[in-house]
């Protein structure tokens, strides 16, 4: 793996053929904007605060969203273990919460501030929050394009609350089709 810094805090990754950039940022006003919690209520909405996520572009047509949340209550996250919150609390990188981007006015161009101990702990374990988060995507992506069909529970505890049935468009699929859920 080369990890090379190519202007704070953007980071370039490449591991055997795979290459990503991470950048710790926000999701823009015109993001809630378009996606109005009426409508997208599984999306992470906070009051007059910023929805700070990881931002992964693994060089595709889109942008991987990963929201940072301080209480998680289920498996399909990356879970803090070395940070001081996460000693009082179940914090991470929520996988279900996601956001797929690929309108750049989505992104805020302000900085972003997490936690120190959180962002060194993401940057140590990058590749297999990556690794996870593509999985956990393409897992989604195979069972709703009928590639690889998950059984109805397993799906139900993965998906059930996940953010991907937004972003259908984006990923490629056709609409959600029920008979896959």
């Amino acid at each position: 793996m080369r990890a090379t810094r190519t202007g704070s805090p953007h980071v370039l990754y490449e591991e055997f053929t795979m290459e990503f950039d991470v950048e710790i940022r926000r999701l823009s006003p015109k993001f809630t904007q378009d996606y109005p919690q009426s409508s997208f209520p599984e999306l992470m909405y906070k009051d007059n605060r910023p929805y700070t996520c990881l931002l992964i572009d693994t060089h595709t047509d889109y942008f991987i969203c990963i929201p940072f949340r301080s209480e998680i209550g289920h498996s399909n996250a990356y879970m803090f273990s070395s940070t001081a919150r996460s000693k009082r609390s179940a914090s991470g990188l929520d996988y279900s919460k996601v956001a797929i981007i690929k309108d750049s006015s989505y992104i805020d161009s302000a900085q972003a501030i997490v936690d120190k101990d959180e962002f060194n702990e993401t940057m140590i374990h990058i590749l297999q929050i990556s690794n996870d988060i593509c999985t956990y995507i393409d897992n989604y992506c195979n069972h709703c394009n009928g590639k690889a069909i998950m059984h109805e529970r397993s799906f139900s505890r993965c998906y059930q609350y996940s953010t991907l049935k937004y972003f259908h468009d984006i990923l490629g699929l056709a609409s959600f089709n029920t008979t896959h859920t």
